[in-house]
């Protein structure tokens, strides 16, 4: 019983202080296809404005239903398997994500287009905390990495999603959305061979409870140092709702360009996302989070008050250099709240995640009625100034010296 005892606490030694590449890389595919299937949504949107004709406000509750769902449910979700870890529950959440696009793929009425974001919103909401712990457990302490990796397959999921639709739905009809769901299939057996390591991971933890590392600050500070987090995140995906949700209408109706030759600029700007996420966690690791936080959404500004008056040429230039900045704040930003409270890391991975999803939703709403009011052009013009916000990022502590206590 001893030996058998011993044995396990090893391989759980091993488990804690080894990246495991190979899970990380799994979860970074399944993230890929689960934002794939995410970004069919706003990539659909030209067409379902067309079929439908619907307005821009009607553009951002569309976002706005989904993000909600998205978010809302994030940190409870989250909340729960901090507590009760659930393996499994990433293949039941690809199972609304399933039926989400099934039913985008033939609705008929703005309002089962909204039902079937909801449902897509609610996966998500499912996948993300689960998803995120596991690229945290699997990091064996590179957790700047092992984030962006994982983030990255979100990342290129967002970038691949326009392209897809562009080449196989644009040309066709909203019916051909059908072919997304051998994504969802092909996620949900990715995702069951994650869990069956998962479940392994949470057993030989428990057979050898390692001690928690604390950040050596006060409690208040902590909870301003969670809300100057928000603040950032808010900033960040208020501008970033600009980007995904109406900048094919942008250079449509600023340049004339067609509807397949926007979203290929739309493509551009969410690889350069996937690039900007990559290089995020790593310079984090070296240098420090804080650092790279402020740079990422404060270090974006001038290129995003520059924007609005740019030609076409240097607006596809300075999308993609906006992507990469402002893409690198994500991955230091969740991993540095991680730090702050470790034993949580299910609700601190739903919270940010969800208030992202959240922002990026109310963004889409609120920008969608102002380019109604106004003009999509003044979006962008207003949006630009969002990045100035990142000023508070130099109030964050260095997360430094930590204490250490029992799990």
């Amino acid at each position: 019983m001893e030996i058998s005892k011993t044995k396990n606490e090893g391989q759980a030694d091993i488990i804690v202080q080894k990246t495991v590449f190979p899970i990380l890389f799994s979860i970074a595919f399944a993230h890929l296809l689960n934002d794939l299937l995410q970004a069919v949504i706003p990539a659909a949107y030209p067409i379902l404005k067309d079929n439908y004709h619907l307005t821009f406000t009607q553009i951002g509750l569309i976002t706005f239903a989904y993000q909600m769902a998205a978010s809302i449910l994030q940190p409870l979700v989250g909340l729960y398997t901090d507590k009760r870890p659930k393996p499994y529950s990433q293949i039941f959440g690809m199972c609304f994500t399933l039926s989400g696009i099934l039913l985008l793929a033939f609705a008929s009425s703005f309002t089962i287009i909204i039902v079937s974001v909801i449902l897509v919103g609610i996966g998500s909401s499912i996948f993300h905390p689960e998803a995120s712990r596991i690229s945290f457990l699997a990091s064996g302490g590179k957790r700047g990495l092992a984030q962006s990796i994982f983030q990255l397959g979100g990342n290129a999921g967002t970038a691949l999603g326009p392209l897809l639709v562009a080449l196989i739905v644009v040309p066709n009809s909203q019916q051909y959305i059908v072919w997304f769901a051998i994504v969802a299939v092909i996620a949900i057996i990715v995702l069951g061979r994650i869990a069956v390591w998962y479940q392994h991971h949470l057993s030989l933890r428990s057979a050898n409870k390692a001690p928690v590392e604390l950040p050596d600050i006060s409690q208040g500070m902590v909870v301003i140092s969670v809300i100057i987090l928000l603040v950032m995140i808010f900033s960040k995906f208020f501008y970033m709702a600009s980007m995904s949700s109406y900048f094919t209408f942008y250079l449509i109706d600023k340049f004339g360009l067609s509807v397949q030759d926007a979203q290929f600029h739309l493509v551009l700007f969410l690889a350069s996302c996937a690039v900007g996420t990559l290089i995020g966690g790593p310079l984090g690791d070296k240098f420090g989070r804080k650092y790279v936080i402020w740079f990422s959404v404060l270090g974006v500004a001038p290129f995003t008050l520059l924007l609005p008056y740019a030609d076409l040429f240097w607006t596809g230039v300075l999308s993609v250099v906006i992507g990469i900045i402002i893409s690198s704040a994500f991955p230091a930003i969740l991993v540095y709240a991680q730090e702050l409270l470790p034993k949580k890391l299910g609700m601190v991975s739903g919270l940010f995640y969800g208030f992202a999803f959240g922002m990026g939703g109310l963004g889409s709403a609120l920008l969608g009625n102002l380019a109604d009011h106004t003009s999509i052009e003044y979006v962008y013009y207003l949006c630009s100034y969002l990045p100035l916000i990142g000023i508070i990022a130099l109030f964050l502590p260095n997360l430094k010296k930590k204490h250490s206590i029992a799990k």
